[in-house]
């Protein structure tokens, strides 16, 4: 772990904190981040969230949803980008796994950091389906 910065759970983070990391580190390129109301959402159905912070400012954000014995979904990864490719994303992910050890931590890559999760020890898996538009189902 890099010195000087804290982890920790953090299950009630204000939506403006989540906002400025999800654009700080890209992610927000994906994230409804002009939606207040959804990201509010996102955080308060989320109940497992882990930080990173240096001197109080939010560098990291692990968003997780689990049953906390069979699955966990890790739901946003988010890096500020002056402090990526050191070592944060894979602390985070260590610590949203080590919270719950029995379950199986899941995530879906966001394009640019598919590369990123089997670097640090993480499985591929080809058998993820999703459905955006409820109209799609026949």
């Amino acid at each position: 772990m890099k010195p000087g910065i804290t982890y920790q759970k953090e299950n009630h983070l204000s939506m403006a904190e989540f906002r400025e990391i999800l654009i700080a580190s890209s992610l927000g390129e994906r994230r409804p981040v002009k939606n207040s109301a959804r990201l509010e959402d996102m955080l308060r159905h989320a109940n497992l969230i882990i930080t990173a912070r240096l001197e109080g400012k939010l560098i990291g954000i692990a968003r997780s949803l689990t049953d906390t014995t069979f699955c966990t979904y890790l739901s946003d990864l988010a890096v500020h980008a002056e402090f990526q490719k050191q070592g944060i994303g894979k602390t985070l992910i260590q610590k949203t796994k080590a919270a719950y050890p029995q379950a199986k931590l899941i995530l879906l890559s966001a394009p640019k950091a598919t590369a990123y999760y089997p670097k640090i020890g993480m499985s591929k898996h080809d058998n993820c389906y999703y459905l955006e538009d409820l109209d799609k189902l026949s």
